[in-house]
Order: structure tokens, then sequence, then C-alpha cells
């Protein structure tokens, strides 16, 4: 199926910010790419900034359900909770360590793109929240969280899965308790 201007410019503002980061990323080479005119990149976003957050929501939606799937198969919160460390390793090897692309949008944005930043708070928050509904323990669930997000950044940097290995058997003893 043929896909509409805006998913063409929002795959490749994926693509570009993934491989190059948003910084290194110019509107003329999303259009370039993406083969739509500048008009209508214009129609769809108002600046780079909003296609931003448009690619921040929609990478959100895609991770979600990514994960949700990858976890559709846990037979209790425990085993839900550790294939969660397991959908990093997955996701490290699809998308070769470029993960965390929240982090990595926060890392390259100025303090003065207050809506960018606050969409990655929301998303944190929900990634969070999957936690602490599945952990009535407020602490634990934060604990674990807290390795979750450690891991995935982490993982990046070292372009290892060792970080979320040795996470998972933490969480495993955690969880034991």
């Amino acid at each position: 199926m043929l896909k509409t201007p805006r998913e063409r410019l929002l795959d490749t503002a994926s693509k570009l910010f993934h491989n190059q980061g948003y910084n290194n990323t110019g509107i003329n080479q999303i259009i370039s790419e993406s083969k739509v005119s500048k008009a209508s990149f214009y129609v769809y976003f108002k600046s780079k900034e909003g296609l931003c957050m448009a690619f921040l929501e929609s990478r959100y939606k895609y991770w979600i359900s990514e994960w949700s799937q990858f976890t559709s198969t846990a037979s209790d919160r425990n085993e839900k909770i550790l294939k969660s460390f397991d959908f990093l390793v997955y996701m490290n090897e699809k998308e070769n360590f470029r993960g965390g692309s929240f982090f990595n949008i926060s890392s390259e944005i100025p303090d003065d793109k207050v809506q960018i930043h606050e969409i990655i708070r929301q998303h944190k928050k929900q990634v969070k929240k999957i936690f602490t509904s599945e952990i009535r323990d407020e602490i634990l669930a934060d604990n674990i969280y807290l390795l979750f997000e450690t891991s995935l950044v982490m993982s990046r940097i070292y372009r290892s899965n060792e970080l979320i290995i040795k996470s998972k058997i933490i969480i495993e003893g955690l969880l034991k308790n």
C-alpha cells in the first residue's frame, strides 16, 4: 500500500533521527529522502519541532505495541516483567543498539523546547506506570523501572546486552522475596 506524504515524512525522520541524531538531520534532507515537496512538509508539520513531536508519539506507539506483543505470552506477572528485559535485548538486536529514542532526543534538545521535553516525560511516566500496575510495592516497582531504563541507556552506550542480563538476574532475586 502506498504511504501518505505524512507517513513517508515520519518514516524518513524516524530513520534519520535514529541513525544520525536529531540535530544532525535537517528538514531539507527529510523532505528530499521522503520524496515530498517542501509545501507538503509544512501542511503536516509547522516545524522540525512539530515533526519531532509526531515522531515521538509514533515511536512510543510502536515501542509499546512491540513490547506488549513480546510479553503477551507471559503466564504471570513475574514472567512478564522478566520478559520485558528480554524485550530490550530483542530491540537492541533488531535496532543495532540504537534504541532509546526518547533519551537520544532528550539529550539533543535544548531546555527551551518545552513541548518536546513534556512529551518525553509523559511517555516515561507511562512506561513506569506499566511496572507500577504490575507490582503493588511502589519501591520494588521503582527499582525495576530504574533498572529497565538504565539497562536501555547503558546497553546503547556500551553496545552490549550484559547489563540487561545482569539486571534481569537482580530482578529475579527481588521478585522471589
